[in-house]
């Protein structure tokens, strides 16, 4: 009889369904020699590893499908279900939110997210109960830039983490990282050891690279739990510190507190699954609740006010409404002024200046962030900020400000180690230089730039470069 791909997709399933994947993976198997690249073949055969256990090969199944298709919904599921198989909840959880972007209309996205936030609060706690300097609340304007958050999460870089390792707090890593703490310190420590870390296993792998790539899973992971901290938990995390008080004292813990945290927490996480009305419209109803108690009843009353106003304008923003989101943003940074709330008056510049990027007024926007520089609290914030500045002077044909900025960018970069920011930072450079004609040096700062898109590493970013 004549096989043809159709066929053996069909018998494969048929055997899958059945309990017997390993002869069902031979049908898939020998489907992909008829129809190489076939991405739901891909799927199909990922799925039937799972079962079998074998999640390297269904990762890179699920990897490849999408390499054909960034859309495919398949795809991006199948992604999510083998990491959160293989216990990388927080990845899995970046991909869930990725497909229901793409496809609201499938539920099997939302359980997903659902499931995978359960797992991580099973892990690591709830949110509540990790205090950390909030210093990471940042708005990008470059495509480039906004992608940088999912990159991050995906690759290992380990030339930042050799020097991040002095730059993060321990007693902030102890917090986020709780019992796998020690074995970070572990693994610091036997770098160190230099005869080791020159020796090699009996497979002849570099020992440091096993150190180092255990290091950069462990920072991986401290750095995805940091930026989880929504906008309201420094403020929930103030309240928290008043009920233990409270208990203290054999009191009991306000209900109106409890009612305010809840509903921050919901707002939240309504605007992170793209529920913007909803949020918007219940941010408002609890900021005229909040406005009608006393301070009495509210003790951090105008910093909740504040950060209200700024999910108010996140939300509008969100839904398309850029004058509404500059007037919700502009509210929570007199509120901040009023009340000496530094905090919230970095948040309220960063988000204006924003706004303004995104509605073209670009001198507007480098005049918000300008006003922001002093409030930076550390290298890695200075990077980002400097960044945007220089673009949007780039964007107004002033290149060589652009370039003044894009070296201050560069060189807050050097100091937190950051690879990635000193890529971001590198290409506006060279892009001014074209701009002002100086054509050798454009050459050699893009030749810089490529060298750190391949420790990144980034094909696109090494294309664009070449390009």
């Amino acid at each position: 009889p004549v096989v043809t791909f159709g066929n053996l997709m069909s018998e494969g399933i048929a055997l899958s369904r059945r309990g017997q994947h390993d002869k069902a993976l031979g049908c898939f198997n020998d489907a992909l020699k008829l129809r190489a690249g076939d991405k739901h073949c891909l799927i199909t055969r990922s799925k039937c590893f799972l079962k079998l256990g074998d999640t390297e090969n269904s990762l890179k199944d699920a990897e490849a499908s999408l390499q054909i298709d960034k859309t495919f919904s398949e795809g991006l599921y199948q992604k999510a279900e083998t990491l959160y198989t293989m216990g990388d909840f927080e990845f899995a959880l970046v991909f869930y939110h990725r497909g229901r972007r793409l496809r609201p209309d499938l539920h099997k996205f939302q359980l997903g997210i659902n499931k995978a936030e359960e797992a991580i609060v099973n892990c690591i706690g709830n949110p509540s109960s990790v205090k950390l300097e909030s210093k990471e609340e940042l708005c990008f304007v470059s495509r480039q830039a906004e992608s940088k958050k999912d990159k991050q999460k995906q690759q290992n870089k380990p030339t930042k983490d050799q020097k991040q390792m002095k730059k993060k707090s321990p007693k902030t890593e102890k917090q986020l990282l709780g019992a796998l703490y020690a074995d970070k310190a572990f693994l610091e420590k036997l770098l160190k050891d230099e005869d080791l870390m020159q020796s090699s296993t009996r497979q002849g792998t570099k020992v440091m690279e096993l150190v180092l790539g255990g290091i950069s899973y462990l920072n991986q992971r401290r750095d995805f739990w940091q930026q989880q901290k929504p906008m309201y938990a420094r403020v929930y995390e103030r309240k928290v510190l008043r009920e233990e008080q409270m208990r203290d004292k054999k009191e009991k813990p306000s209900d109106i507190s409890k009612s305010i945290a809840k509903n921050m927490e919901d707002i939240e996480l309504l605007l992170a699954r793209g529920s913007a009305e909803e949020s918007c419209r219940k941010a408002e109803r609890l900021l005229k609740r909040i406005q009608a108690w006393s301070e009495n009843e509210v003790p951090n009353k105008y910093e909740l006010i504040g950060t209200l106003h700024s999910c108010i304008g996140n939300a509008q923003l969100a839904m398309g409404q850029k004058e509404a989101a500059l007037r919700s943003h502009k509210m929570d940074l007199d509120c901040a002024r009023q009340n000496a709330l530094t905090d919230g008056v970095s948040r309220a510049l960063d988000h204006i200046g924003h706004v303004y990027a995104r509605t073209g007024k670009f001198q507007q926007a480098i005049n918000a962030w300008e006003e922001k520089i002093p409030l930076a609290q550390s290298s890695l914030e200075k990077a980002w900020l400097f960044h945007e500045i220089g673009r949007c002077y780039l964007e107004l044909g002033k290149a060589e400000l652009a370039q003044d900025y894009g070296q201050k960018s560069l060189q807050s970069a050097d100091e937190e180690g950051d690879v990635e920011w000193q890529l971001h930072a590198t290409v506006l450079v060279a892009q001014a230089q074209v701009k002002l004609k100086d054509y050798p040096s454009a050459i050699m700062t893009f030749e810089r730039a490529l060298e750190k898109a391949k420790l990144v590493p980034s094909e696109a970013a090494q294309k664009g470069i070449i390009a």
